[in-house]
């Protein structure tokens, strides 16, 4: 990687790398992927009643490969992304946009991290290196190469790869991928990601508009993304049945966050300037799946102490 400026002192060297580094890898990204790439883990621990301790060498191997793959999906969707990315506001100063990190340095960069994620998810267990290909290749592929910049059903295909992280940590702990409770966390996560992303297409509009991205407010207009949207929420509600064989207070708990952002989306539509509306709805999305994630976690592996 090589980063302009070379006036810059050596004190700051090693920060200003490590800042490129962590814009180029979509550090926020990562790491958000990683609480869902822990849930999954974390409910096959308890579904399976395996002690925490019996799987500790697998969890490490499964952190440390889901942040290299998804960092590395990051990487080849911002080279990929490059021109796009000059026109929008909010990522206009990406490494890979600047020139700060070429084609040939952040292709090279890419493919090393994805090799190592692979390996070392492999390590972990051959399913869950299986998933985590098939995250990497459904975001970089399908969505960032093929469906982004085609179709209104590109959010759909994105949300495929950002549904893997918790079939990447289930797979680290067992092969029993089809387990109720792993697709429950998947669907979840599938059907949340439409309404969050509904949100930020409407709060970017104009930014996807001029960058000529087909998201659903651009081309169907603000009304048509808000009845999608109430869709997505209201099935978000209904996939709280899926949970209650694992833990019916947690299915309450979703139920409950759904029917609450479903109301505010109605009357913040019918109240709220469109722009405040999809920023309250964003906002509200992640407080949704963060609460969730946390007690799925805190649940599994709070619950076989407490027996």
């Amino acid at each position: 990687m090589r980063v302009q400026n070379h006036m810059v002192s050596m004190e700051r060297v090693p920060v200003t790398v490590t800042k490129v580094l962590f814009e180029t890898i979509k550090i926020g990204i990562v790491k958000s992927n990683l609480i869902a790439m822990f849930a999954g883990l974390s409910m096959a621990l308890f579904v399976h009643g395996i002690p925490f301790l019996d799987k500790i060498g697998n969890m490490m191997l499964a952190l440390v490969g889901s942040a290299l793959v998804i960092g590395a999906a990051g990487i080849f969707n911002n080279l990929y992304d490059r021109d796009i990315d000059g026109i929008m506001e909010r990522t206009k100063n990406r490494p890979t946009v600047s020139g700060i990190v070429d084609v040939r340095i952040g292709l090279l960069l890419g493919s090393w991290i994805a090799l190592g994620g692979i390996v070392s998810l492999y390590l972990a267990s051959p399913l869950s290196a299986f998933t985590g290909f098939l995250g990497l290749f459904l975001y970089v592929v399908p969505y960032t190469m093929w469906t982004k910049r085609r179709t209104i059903y590109n959010t759909e295909v994105g949300s495929l790869s950002g549904a893997m992280p918790p079939l990447i940590g289930w797979a680290a702990i067992s092969p029993d991928l089809f387990h109720p409770a792993a697709m429950a966390l998947f669907l979840l996560m599938v059907i949340w990601q439409m309404p969050h992303f509904y949100a930020i297409g409407i709060r970017r509009m104009e930014e996807y508009r001029a960058a000529n991205i087909p998201m659903l407010p651009v081309v169907k207009g603000i009304q048509r993304t808000y009845r999608q949207m109430n869709v997505y929420l209201a099935a978000l509600f209904l996939c709280s049945i899926l949970f209650w064989s694992f833990n019916p207070y947690i299915a309450v708990v979703n139920a409950l966050l759904s029917l609450t952002w479903l109301a505010l989306s109605i009357s913040g539509y019918r109240r709220k300037p469109e722009e405040k509306w999809a920023r309250s709805m964003f906002i509200f999305s992640l407080n949704h799946i963060t609460v969730l994630l946390l007690l799925i976690v805190g649940y599994s592996l709070g619950a076989p102490l407490l027996s």
